[in-house]
């Protein structure tokens, strides 16, 4: 079992940046794939970032590519989201995910353990 708490989420103007941290807890993580997804009201969870479980692979959505940085510290059991350019249409609940298998995927159902969700609102 892995517990993860995301933190750093809040309220932000557009054009501005936050870092989601987001930290496990319980059995070894480091052959985990990390993802971050995102849910706004009324639509689906979406991917949005992934980082492999060596960190030397990462991949992103369309959205976010060249604004949004995955990286991992694997000594403190962390994974981060650095968000610059922040844009309103990214406001929603960010979720930090694991997936054991170790390699990046793009898909819900394949992480295995999710946090709580952390709020991001980015007003215009």
């Amino acid at each position: 079992q892995v517990q993860l708490v995301e933190s750093g989420g809040g309220l932000v103007q557009a054009g501005g940046s936050l870092r989601l941290s987001c930290t496990a807890s319980g059995r070894t993580w480091s052959n985990y794939a990390m993802g971050w997804f995102r849910q706004a009201p009324g639509k689906e969870r979406e991917f949005v970032a992934a980082i492999r479980w060596s960190g030397d692979s990462t991949y992103y959505a369309d959205s976010v590519k060249g604004r949004f940085t995955i990286f991992r510290n694997n000594r403190k059991i962390s994974v981060y989201l650095q968000m610059n350019s922040l844009k309103p249409e990214d406001t929603g609940v960010y979720y930090c995910a694991a997936r054991g298998r170790g390699y990046i995927d793009t898909t819900p159902s394949e992480y295995d353990y999710w946090g709580q969700g952390t709020q991001v609102t980015v007003s215009s």
